[in-house]
């Protein structure tokens, strides 16, 4: 494990030990979680972005055009408003 200091202003501070203690977790433990949780979140959308450069709009639309026109089955459906 490594150590990092991190300046925040008050209010987040406050606001991060609350919950952490609600939740049950040093905030420690809570920071190192909402990192990897944002970690996990930039790399996602950077490898998504980089498959779509890579896709072709072609390809897409054939196969989109190979999906059957049909209603979806009764469980695949959503309830009507109401």
């Amino acid at each position: 494990m490594s150590t990092l200091t991190v300046e925040l202003p008050d209010s987040l501070k406050k606001s991060i030990e609350a919950l952490a203690l609600a939740e049950g977790y040093s905030v420690s433990q809570f920071l190192a979680s909402a990192a990897g949780e944002k970690l996990a979140v930039v790399l996602t959308m950077d490898y998504l972005r980089r498959e779509a450069s890579a896709g072709r709009r072609e390809d897409f639309e054939k196969y989109l055009d190979a999906v059957p026109d049909a209603a979806p089955p009764e469980n695949d459906r959503v309830p009507a408003a109401g």
